[in-house]
């Protein structure tokens, strides 16, 4: 089973810039002139689409090892989270929003 994830922006470009910060490499395929995707692992890819009707309205949630790692790389990038919330008694989470107001969600189970 593969999974992909489509974030849909309105700038191709701006939001390119911003996903290479996010995820410290360039896409890993262009497939066309308006998507990149990334390979986060084996099985698991994000893909950036150009469409400006659905612009700001992906939830995606990426689960780590070590949130608060992950937070001070993404802070020593420029990439700022909100606050980090239990939930479920064990489940730490955060929240970052593109540029398009796309909702990624960072976690790490307990």
């Amino acid at each position: 089973m593969e999974l992909f994830a489509g974030i849909p922006v309105a700038d191709l470009p701006q939001a390119l810039e911003w996903y290479e910060r996010l995820l410290a490499k360039p896409p890993d395929m262009r497939p066309n002139d308006i998507e990149a995707v990334w390979k986060l692992t084996d099985h698991a890819w994000i893909y950036v689409v150009e469409d400006r009707e659905r612009a700001g309205r992906a939830l995606v949630t990426i689960m780590v090892d070590d949130l608060d790692d992950r937070l001070a790389v993404l802070a020593d990038r420029g990439i700022v989270a909100g606050p980090v919330e239990t939930i479920a008694e064990s489940t730490r989470t955060t929240v970052i929003l593109d540029p398009d107001q796309n909702r990624l969600q960072f976690g790490q189970a307990g």
